[in-house]
Order: structure tokens, then sequence, then C-alpha cells
């Protein structure tokens, strides 16, 4: 429970902190880009190496990774089908659902050891 406690708090300081650098950072696009995913890696991390060790963090990053990647390819889907292919927002979101998935899995079989 009382791990649950510290990432709560470790997890809501780091979003304020890299919500306010992306509130004063130019462009404003990139706050919403800020204000959540690094700040979440970076707490999980440092939780992780505290507790399990730097070869688990190791594990955690490499995943995190893996999954940064087929979010980048899920993304550039979507906006392919939604933007050119002129596919509704919902339904382009649905069909690249298996692709973020499947990209992630193919990516931490081949580059991940295969386990």
């Amino acid at each position: 429970m009382t791990e649950y406690i510290i990432r709560f708090l470790a997890g809501g300081i780091a979003v304020s902190l890299f919500s306010v650098m992306g509130d004063v950072l130019r462009p404003k696009s990139f706050a919403g880009l800020w204000g959540a995913a690094p700040s979440i890696a970076l707490v999980t991390l440092a939780l992780t190496i505290s507790a399990k060790g730097v070869d688990e963090a190791t594990m955690e990053a490499r995943s995190m990774m893996f999954g940064s990647v087929a979010l980048f390819i899920y993304s550039a889907g979507v906006c392919h089908l939604a933007g050119r292919r002129r596919v509704p927002a919902l339904l382009a979101t649905v069909l690249m659902l298996p692709i973020w998935l499947g990209s992630a899995f193919a990516l931490k079989w081949l580059l991940g050891g295969g386990a």
C-alpha cells in the first residue's frame, strides 16, 4: 500500500512539474506531451531502481521504448487513415489498435530476446 501512495505522490508531482514546463515552453501544442508520458516513465524507473534494482529497470525501460515505437506506428497509421483516406477518427483508431499491439509484441520478440 505504501508503494502505491509513493507512486501516486511522486507521479502527481512529476506530472505537475512537466506540465509547468510544457506551459512555459513553445509551441503550446507540446504541453500535453510534456504533461504525462515522460514524467510517469521517469517516476516508474526511479521507483523500480530503488525497489527492484537496475536490471528490472532496464527491462522496463526497454519495454517503454518498444511501446513508444509502437505508439508512433499507431499514430502515423491513424493520421494516414483519418487525414488522407478520410476514414472517421473513431474507426481509424479502432482499426489501428491491433497494429499497435502487434507492433509492440513484434518489437519485443525481435529485439527483446523473444521471451
